[in-house]
């Protein structure tokens, strides 16, 4: 599968638990959205994925891409320490200038 550079470097820090090099995929006033919650700014996105990371332990195993001139949806199968896992995740992101603009992830 092709993935676009930011979109493979984040799978990779998402699986080396790199919560610096994952947030460096986004620009400095990137927006996530997960889990009911929102995380704006490089700095509130390395703390959420820091404490996910804690917490879950999960694992990224890309498994579709797909992208269109307003979005990109990678579909992954991710698993951790939580109820339910493995699960298959969309990874809904807007992407501009090689950096994460925002994502959103949904089941």
């Amino acid at each position: 599968m092709n993935l676009p550079k930011v979109v493979a470097d984040l799978v990779e820090a998402q699986n080396n638990y790199d919560s610096n090099a994952y947030a460096n995929c986004f620009s400095e006033t990137a927006i996530v959205f997960d889990e009911g919650n929102t995380y704006k700014g490089r700095t509130e996105i390395q703390n959420w994925i820091a404490d996910a990371n804690e917490k879950y332990k999960s694992v990224k195993k890309p498994i579709n891409f797909a992208a269109n001139e307003t979005e990109s949806v990678l579909l992954a199968e991710v698993s951790g320490n939580f109820e339910g896992s493995p699960v298959v995740l969309h990874y809904h992101f807007q992407i501009a200038d090689e950096q994460i603009e925002s994502l959103k992830i949904t089941v």
